[in-house]
């Protein structure tokens, strides 16, 4: 049964269909994953780091983040292009969330034997990032547009790749960095999409806001556990990884309170603000 159930996690993962991955997600989670219980180290896959079965559509062309196009937010293209940056954080999540229990299962139950809640840890996140890219793609298509119509950039996914050697670079860096920015991002677009009165988005970044402090909860969750088993100092270590990786945390406004819920402390993020130049001067070398 577990073999099966590794199979239809892969399955998921490799499918290149959004639609199709999602329905895959949303079986995955609500049916299978209940009757499943993996409790020793051998219920859980073997994964070579360099080994990568995630599946992306041949739709939106990627480019380098410098090269994605600037599009008025005004206007109603550039607000549609807006909207797809979503839609393609949400799907690139799906993805995160696969990936991460089935690479790094086995991870867990050795080193914290824990492996079986670190599953449905991230299978809840890739379900309910697939719910989110749903909501956005649905959305799109009411101003002419859907999943792929724009170009966007693999940034969220390359991280994943550089990290895919390491559970704990993956905890640190993933959720706790890249994700956690749209905790400050979310409230600022919110406003300026409610100045458009497209209240329905405003309400499905509520909807994803709520659920994306889960899930920055559980990389934060994860990271402390890991750091705590090898004996790190999670703060000292978290700070030399952001300087190996070239990487700043905040960008503009800090949603304090979206980020203590998500288990930050303010002792850490405070810790994190006052080495912010330091990184940024670093960076630019």
């Amino acid at each position: 049964m577990q073999t099966e159930f590794w199979q239809k996690v892969m399955q998921a993962l490799q499918e290149t269909d959004p639609q199709k991955k999602c329905a895959l997600v949303n079986t995955l989670y609500d049916d299978v994953l209940p009757t499943i219980n993996l409790t020793c180290p051998d219920d859980f896959p073997i994964v070579a780091a360099h080994e990568n079965i995630a599946g992306f559509p041949a739709k939106p062309h990627l480019v380098a983040p410098k090269d994605v196009p600037k599009r008025a937010f005004a206007t109603t293209e550039g607000y549609a292009a807006t909207l797809h940056a979503i839609a393609h954080i949400e799907f690139n999540a799906i993805n995160l969330g696969l990936d991460a229990a089935w690479r790094f299962g086995r991870n867990a139950q050795n080193e914290l034997e824990d492996g079986m809640m670190f599953v449905k840890d991230w299978l809840r996140v890739a379900r309910e990032e697939s719910t989110h890219f749903a909501l956005v793609n649905e959305h799109l298509k009411t101003l002419g547009y859907q999943y792929g119509d724009f170009e966007a950039h693999a940034g969220l996914w390359e991280m994943a790749q550089a990290t895919a050697h390491d559970i704990w670079e993956r905890m640190a860096l993933v959720p706790r960095v890249l994700e956690a920015r749209g905790l400050d991002a979310t409230p600022i677009l919110q406003e300026k999409i409610a100045q458009r009165k497209d209240f329905n988005a405003v309400r499905i970044l509520d909807v994803i806001l709520r659920d994306e402090i889960g899930h920055v909860y559980i990389g934060n969750h994860w990271y402390h556990a890991l750091s705590a088993k090898c004996g790190l100092d999670a703060m000292q270590c978290f700070t030399e990884l952001l300087h190996k990786y070239r990487i700043v945390i905040f960008k503009g406004v800090i949603n304090t309170d979206a980020r203590i819920q998500a288990g930050f402390t303010q002792h850490e993020l405070d810790w994190i603000y006052e080495v912010e130049q330091t990184l940024k001067s670093y960076i630019k070398k």
